[in-house]
This record gives structure tokens, sequence and C-alpha cells, in this order.
């Protein structure tokens, strides 16, 4: 099964606050952000052939040359994977980007699609059971939203009545970035759109959208304070995702 990797993101956000690796951010995209001695990339490559996934489609834009300049260098390493790098446009949408490999997925019933930026230690094999289980057109994996704020509880005068860690018994969860997809989602998807926008409000209103809800491990990597928890796990040798070691 094919796995459409998102790779050609700015990182403007990361690299906003990460001012001691603002160079690292002119010469490559976010996704060659390194973990230890591997990009974020090889990481979610990685987490995908655990599975059995090796035939990866790499949607590249900003610094498309880096990915490609390190896929060559580490030719050997990837010698039994499957890997297109296919240049989807520097400013181009992601569901544009998705868009634009349509011709690489044509024999394909069912494919996977990932944002490129999160790892998690969900259980592949099970979320893929569940998505056929369901006979849906797309599948989205759903997680608790990771908030560190209060979550304060008054009246209607103002009085403060409660305040808790979190969300408390709220059951707020985002989309994790984890796709997997029937091919027929090309038919909810026009050239230039957004992907969770149009497309996932047609699936909606057909009832073709379903979440997979997972409580376990997810972690984006979306600024400073992210890439340095991350960093502090995998240098305590506590790092969920890499279920490839277990």
């Amino acid at each position: 099964m094919k796995v459409v990797l998102f790779c050609g993101g700015f990182g403007m956000r990361m690299g906003k606050f990460f001012q001691n690796k603002s160079e690292f951010f002119e010469n490559n995209p976010k996704p060659m952000l390194m973990i230890g001695e591997r990009p974020i990339l090889w990481h979610l490559m990685k987490y995908y052939a655990h599975f059995g996934h090796k035939d990866f489609i790499l949607c590249l834009g900003y610094k498309a040359e880096s990915i490609k300049e390190y896929f060559k260098i580490n030719n050997d390493y990837f010698s039994d994977w499957n890997i297109q790098l296919v240049d989807t446009g520097l400013n181009t949408k992601i569901g544009q980007r998705l868009f634009s490999v349509k011709s690489y997925l044509k024999d394909d019933d069912v494919f996977m699609v990932n944002y490129t930026d999160g790892l998690s230690d969900v259980n592949l094999n099970a979320y893929l059971d569940y998505f056929i289980k369901h006979d849906k057109v797309a599948s989205l994996l759903s997680v608790k939203a990771p908030l560190g704020f209060h979550h304060v509880i008054s009246n209607n005068n103002g009085i403060v009545e409660n305040i808790k860690d979190g969300l408390g018994n709220y059951d707020l969860r985002i989309n994790a970035g984890f796709f997997i997809f029937k091919n027929e989602f090309f038919n909810y998807i026009k050239d230039g759109e957004e992907l969770v926008d149009e497309p996932f409000e047609r699936l909606i209103r057909q009832g073709q959208l379903i979440s997979y809800m997972y409580d376990g491990f997810w972690k984006n990597i979306d600024n400073y304070k992210d890439k340095i928890e991350i960093d502090e796990m995998y240098e305590k040798n506590n790092s969920p995702w890499i279920l490839w070691e277990d």
C-alpha cells in the first residue's frame, strides 16, 4: 500500500523560535529536522515500513533538493523501499499536492497520507482494519488535544467555581494528520483546494469520513517547545514511536 508524505513545508513557526537553527531552515524543509541522527521524515517512513508499507510518494516543495540529496547519499540504506520524489510546487496547498500525485495512485484502491510533522505509536494494522471494516471513503486519526492551559469554570457573575489542568472532563479531539483514503477520495477534491476544507466537507455531508480515536502516544513537532520535548524523550530512550526496535 502506498504512503503519500507531504514534505514541502517551510517550517516557519519552528524557525521563528528556533533561532540557533535559522541556518538549517534556510537550507532544509521542516521534515528534515533531525531527531538524533535521522530526520523526522526518516522516523515516519521507518514507522510505516515497520508495518510492511515501503512504497512511498514524497510530495516535495520547499528545498526539495535537500531531500533528494539525502536519499541519494543514503541510497543503500533504503534499497528495499520504493521511493518516488515528486516536485509538487513551492507554495502549493496540501490538498493540491495530493491532487498532483493522483496519477501515481491510479492503481491503488486504498492509500495512506501523512502530514509528516507528527509521530505516534498507533497500531497501523488496527487502524487499517478499522477503516476497512467501516467501508468509508476516508479516515483520519483523532487524538486528544494536547493543551497545556488551565480549564476555568465560572458562573454568570464571573466567579470562578473550579480550575483544572487541561480540559477537565471535556473530550476535545484534533486531527493528528494520519489519513487513510480510498481512491474514490479524488472524486471529492478539486485542483487547488486544501485537504481538510472543501473535500472533507463534501465527505461529511455524505457520511463518508470516519475518525479513528486514539489515546496513546502522539506528538506533533510544530514549534521549538515540541522539538525540545521530542529530543529529551529520544535522549532518554523514551521514544514510543520507535516500534521497530521493540
